[in-house]
């Protein structure tokens, strides 16, 4: 089985359209049942249930996908024995739950008891935790099975997932080698955009499901943190690679709204999200997340905003006065602050012995990164965190309750980054771009842009396919809501999505 996966053409938008088309044992499927089966992660797992295809078969035919993918640094770990295993279980004896026999990926640095979770880094590289994630550990329940642990940006510290630790690589957006994933979140996106897997989890601080997702023609959801406690969607404290406490979240990404919403109602164990009509709903269009656009990527999110006015959607232009300058009063001083207190406590949870953060920053191989512990060691932003924390935060978050309440806006509509994929920089790991042949400016700073805000008020964000441009690279919507509006979000993001449609298939 595994030789003939292995020189089949699965060059497809789904490994499972390949298996259910290509395979002899499945000829018992009509036509019009294969393509059905994959078309979402319930229906894979639905024809699971209904032996109408194999876990096995899927399974085997993502690992072959997997590999015939390698050059594009999607996996740091590939999970064939232990994938192929609980795929023999579930076609013996555990299909019947939500998730049955679905292949699905999991970032690299959320805590699996039984792969190794390295952060991308190499103090880290044989690092094995003693637990599952909760997350992690809700869908492999619900009868998941985990491929393997996906590539990202060293230790989630930055945004292209650009990894120059040896054992990494950089990622590869599948539409243009040449040009970065996204990230920190770059390997999962990839693993999605390419039909290995039709979803997976990533995590998310200030961008890392978002903006991967925009740059890979995916969807990537960022849960509700708000204040923590109640207001916190995914509870994963100290069982994923820290950055900050007050921003990382977990979260869910597909290749569908569809997909990204089955995710996180098993996750939180609340409703399916159904869609919501957009006729009469309200969305806020901000100047600050509008402005100083790619041309190619404005182009389509006007014609993107044109479909959606169409069907019936209200744009409320109103602006968020000074949000990047509030934003920058806590954005810093947060994520470069809070590793000194949550690397130790991660890895005290983890059981992880005789590393410490001195070491893995010691190690770190990519340079923008390395810049960045340099500043969290010194403690850099020490003296402007309790302000940052107690003061500067509230009124980020205050800035975001009141445009919501005045504009009486259902949710905030805006491009998820302000350009398309820039090229990958294997010397920094991050470098500079242009925008609109201007001055190079950083691409960590830029990309980042219109993500950063949301996630330091820790409000919910989903981002979404919204075209592609005239040089061929995908774009991204995001909608936000106000702290507990994830499961509104994710219905109007299934409304958004039927009108605009989904991205085309790389040809790789």
């Amino acid at each position: 089985m595994t030789d003939q996966l292995s020189r089949r053409d699965l060059l497809t938008s789904s490994a499972a359209i390949a298996v259910s088309a290509a395979l002899p044992s499945l000829a018992r499927v009509t036509p019009a049942a294969a393509q059905t089966i994959p078309s979402s992660a319930s229906e894979i797992a639905a024809a699971v249930r209904a032996k109408k295809i194999t876990a096995m078969e899927l399974t085997k035919a993502a690992i072959a996908r997997a590999e015939q993918l390698k050059d594009l640094n999607i996996f740091i770990f590939l999970n064939k024995d232990g994938a192929v295993a609980t795929a023999a279980e579930i076609d013996e004896s555990r299909g019947d739950g939500a998730l049955a026999g679905l292949p699905v990926v999991i970032k690299d640095n959320i805590n699996t008891a039984d792969m190794p979770t390295t952060g991308g880094t190499p103090a880290l590289e044989k690092a094995q935790p003693k637990q599952n994630a909760p997350s992690m550990q809700k869908l492999f329940k619900a009868g998941a099975i985990i491929i393997g642990k996906t590539n990202l940006h060293e230790l989630a510290f930055g945004i292209t997932s650009t990894n120059l630790a040896p054992f990494a690589g950089p990622v590869k957006n599948p539409y243009d080698k040449s040009r970065i994933a996204g990230g920190s979140s770059g390997g999962t996106a990839v693993a999605i955009a390419t039909g290995i897997v039709t979803c997976g989890l990533g995590t998310d601080t200030g961008g890392s499901t978002r903006i991967p997702a925009a740059l890979t023609g995916t969807v990537g959801l960022r849960p509700s943190v708000g204040n923590g406690g109640a207001q916190r969607r995914y509870n994963d404290t100290n069982m994923v690679v820290p950055i900050s406490h007050t921003r990382d979240t977990v979260g869910p990404m597909g290749r569908t709204v569809a997909d990204v919403a089955l995710l996180d109602s098993v996750i939180t164990g609340s409703p399916l999200a159904g869609a919501e009509p957009l006729r009469g709903k309200r969305f806020g269009a901000p100047a600050a997340l509008w402005g100083g656009l790619d041309r190619e990527l404005e182009a389509v999110m006007k014609a993107a905003r044109q479909k959606l006015e169409s069907a019936g959607a209200v744009f409320v232009d109103a602006d968020i006065a000074g949000l990047f300058e509030q934003n920058a009063k806590v954005s810093f001083p947060v994520a470069l602050h809070e590793p000194i207190a949550d690397f130790p406590a991660w890895l005290e949870t983890s059981e992880i012995r005789d590393i410490t953060l001195a070491d893995i920053a010691a190690k770190i191989a990519s340079p923008d990164v390395k810049g960045a512990f340099g500043a969290i060691t010194a403690d850099a932003f020490g003296a402007a965190y309790q302000d940052a924390i107690t003061v500067q935060r509230p009124a980020l978050q205050k800035m975001y309750d009141d445009y919501f309440r005045d504009n009486k806006v259902d949710a905030i509509l805006f491009p998820t980054t302000i350009a398309p994929a820039p090229l990958i920089d294997t010397v920094k790991g991050s470098g500079e771009m242009s925008i609109n042949g201007g001055p190079p400016v950083p691409v960590f700073d830029t990309m980042i842009r219109n993500t950063d805000p949301g996630s330091n008020a820790g409000i919910p964000g989903l981002s979404l396919f919204a075209g592609m441009t005239a040089g061929g690279l995908p774009v991204g919507l995001e909608i936000d809501g106000p702290v507990g509006s994830d499961v509104k979000l994710l219905a109007l993001g299934l409304s958004i999505e039927a009108i605009l449609g989904n991205a085309p298939p790389p040809k790789i």
